[in-house]
């Protein structure tokens, strides 16, 4: 899988998509992460890449025409086209799903934005815009490379153990069980008896019933499209009312 980020700041890339899982699965070579500099397609000899915007306003806005080219020109390289993004505000919720929808691609695109904005045809060159929360950034850098973390986690091969990816928190909706290791005891903390049994159905129910518990008490949002059976559902409706009453709503 390859990934061409558009930016402004390509050296933010150049020593965070080597560390962890990342720079693992460009080790191995199951993806290629490249950045380039939006400038490099800016025709005016001072590499202007942003101009005031039309009808007044504060702030400086992206321009279409090096944006343009560069996408132009990354996607001439392509065997295959490539998904094209848009990191901003206005997109569409970044979650598990996209994720994994994205790692079905052989190669993806993000347009990484600064300043104010875009200049709104600009988007009419991509695919999909993406957000990944109900909050304002410096630029689209960071969330390309939460995209690309959340994205590459799916790729075969990527992560040690195989279902790891699976069993992470929003994987089936839920937020992911509570986890421990050793020691079984740490300053008058136990880990729970069903994890030691080594029973792997009674874990595997264990787990299953504290993902829900959790779920209800942290985030009861999720569980309207979380994947449950109508018990696992009157399961996290009693954990809910057992949180209002600890908390004496």
């Amino acid at each position: 899988m390859r990934f061409d980020v558009l930016t402004l700041f390509p050296e933010f890339f150049s020593a965070t998509v080597k560390t962890s899982i990342m720079g693992r699965a460009l080790e191995a070579g199951l993806v290629e992460i490249n950045a380039h500099n939006i400038r490099d397609w800016a025709r005016d000899r001072h590499k202007t890449t942003d101009d005031a915007t039309y009808g007044g306003g504060h702030g400086m806005v992206m321009k279409a025409e090096p944006v343009a080219l560069a996408l132009e020109a990354v996607k001439a390289e392509a065997k295959t086209a490539p998904r094209v993004i848009l990191t901003t505000p206005q997109g569409a919720a970044f979650n598990d799903g996209v994720a994994r929808e994205l790692a079905l691609f052989e190669r993806v695109v993000i347009i990484c934005g600064r300043y104010e904005g875009f200049d709104e045809r600009i988007r009419t060159l991509v695919d999909m815009e993406i957000s990944i929360g109900d909050f304002v950034l410096t630029g689209g850098e960071i969330p390309a490379l939460a995209i690309m973390d959340a994205a590459i986690r799916f790729l075969p091969g990527v992560l040690g153990a195989d279902g790891s990816a699976e069993e992470d928190s929003f994987s089936t909706g839920l937020l992911e069980y509570p986890q421990y290791t050793r020691p079984e005891e740490w300053r008058g903390m136990k880990v729970p008896a069903e994890l030691l049994s080594g029973n792997h159905a009674l874990i595997s129910s264990w787990r299953r019933r504290e993902a829900i518990r959790r779920t209800a008490l942290k985030r009861p949002d999720l569980l309207e499209k979380a994947i449950m059976t109508d018990d696992e559902r009157r399961m996290a409706d009693e954990f809910k009312r057992e949180g209002k009453n600890e908390k004496g709503d």
